[in-house]
C-alpha cells in the first residue's frame, strides 16, 4: 500500500513539475516609445547590480531570474520589471504582498529592502531591467532618491 501511494505521490509530483516547465512568463516587448529611450548600460553598473542581487535577491528569485513557481515570483519578462520603473523602486523600497504579477499569485512575501542606498537599488534594478533576457531603461540612483523622498510616510 505505501509502494502504490508512493507512485501516485510522485506521478503527481512529476506532472506538476511538467505543467510548470510548460508554463512560460508572458514577455513584454518595449514600445516604440521605449525602446527609443534604450541606452547602453555600463559593465560597472551591471557588475554592482549583479553583486546586489546576488547578496539580497538570488535565494528567491534564483540565479536564473526565474522565481519559484506559486512562491516567488520570476523577474524575466514581467510587466513588473520592464514596465514602470516608479513601481519598481517602491516594491524595493516598501516589499510587496498579496499582489498579482502578471495575473499569478506568489504566497512568498517580499520584505522592504530600504535599507539599500540609492545606488545599490539603482544598480540592482538595472541589472535586473537588462538580465534573464530583459531589455529595459537603467534606473538612475536620483531617480531612486526622487521615489524614496516621495514615499516617504
Amino acid at each position: 500500500m505505501k509502494q502504490i501511494l508512493f507512485v501516485v505521490y510522485a506521478l503527481a509530483w512529476f506532472s506538476q513539475l511538467a505543467a510548470a516547465q510548460q508554463k512560460t512568463p508572458p514577455k513584454v516587448k518595449p514600445t516604440t516609445k521605449t525602446a527609443a529611450k534604450l541606452v547602453a548600460v555600463s559593465a560597472a553598473t551591471l557588475t554592482a547590480g549583479k553583486a546586489v542581487y546576488t547578496q539580497n535577491c538570488l535565494t528567491c528569485h534564483m540565479a536564473d531570474g526565474g522565481g519559484v513557481e506559486r512562491m516567488n515570483p520570476p523577474l524575466n519578462g514581467t510587466t513588473w520589471v520592464l514596465g514602470d520603473k516608479t513601481r519598481l523602486v517602491k516594491v524595493v523600497l516598501n516589499g510587496l504582498e498579496g499582489e498579482d504579477i502578471d495575473g499569478e499569485s506568489y504566497a512568498s512575501v517580499m520584505p522592504a529592502f530600504d535599507a539599500l542606498t540609492d545606488k545599490q537599488i539603482a544598480d540592482v534594478l538595472t541589472y535586473v531591467r537588462n538580465s534573464f533576457g530583459n531589455k529595459a531603461t537603467a534606473v538612475a540612483p536620483a531617480e531612486v532618491k526622487a521615489i524614496r523622498a516621495a514615499n516617504k510616510k
